[in-house]
């Protein structure tokens, strides 16, 4: 794929995972981990969601740089833009969802996993697309790359950490927790799931073991796995 196909395809990645975050939201059973932090803020003090995810992924930008020093690759820059139109997407989707008031637990849940499955595809387009890492991704890989530790588990590490954020922001502003319920822990796994199954359908990779993006339909006609 061309550059240019590569970062429209990591736009489209994450205008889906705007959607999916909203929808998570809408659903009223919690928020995913990474917008956890900026979620609880948004209902303490007058900023929008999406302005809040802006401030909180600056931060995880200053902490890449802080970590990685010389060694923070410039091109990383890229991450400021790309948050940026990130968190217009979200206060967009937040208000394109907004009338959506689920009051059935059952439907709370079909919005759930519609959201995480939107987020999973909008990081496996992000991933095929190749161009740069959002900044929460980019602040694990700084610590993962500076320490030595597994990438996976210092994912899982970092979420967690966002969720205790979270909640002790919730009882400290509140006295109760908000936004965290049992669809975020939900979240939490099920969109690596998603990831997973998503992205050997809609990518193959290329004679230098770069990902190609393809619909499954022009896979079979292509004859590739």
């Amino acid at each position: 794929m061309t550059v240019l196909k590569r970062y429209c395809l990591f736009i489209c990645g994450i205008f889906f995972m705007a959607l999916g975050i909203a929808l998570i939201i809408q659903s009223f059973l919690g928020t995913s981990p990474i917008s956890s932090v900026p979620y609880i803020l948004s209902f303490r003090y007058p900023i929008t969601l999406g302005g809040f995810t802006f401030i909180v992924n600056m931060l995880f930008i200053i902490g890449q740089i802080f970590i990685l020093r010389r060694q923070f690759q410039y091109i990383q820059f890229l991450q400021i833009p790309m948050t940026l139109i990130f968190s217009c997407f979200i206060d967009l989707a937040m208000l394109l969802f907004s009338l959506i008031q689920p009051e059935n637990y059952l439907f709370k849940l079909l919005l759930l996993f519609i959201g995480c499955a939107l987020l999973g595809l909008g990081v496996t387009l992000q991933v095929i697309g190749n161009v740069v890492m959002m900044s929460g991704e980019g602040l694990v890989n700084a610590i993962a790359m500076q320490w030595k530790f597994n990438f996976g588990y210092t994912k899982i590490a970092f979420d967690v950490s966002l969720v205790i954020i979270a909640l002790t922001l919730s009882l400290i502003y509140f006295g109760e927790i908000r936004g965290i319920r049992e669809g975020t822990v939900i979240s939490a796994f099920l969109v690596g799931s998603m990831v997973r199954v998503y992205l050997p359908r809609l990518s193959y990779p290329d004679e230098h073991g770069n990902l190609i993006f393809c619909l499954p339909f022009f896979k079979k006609r292509l004859n590739v796995k």
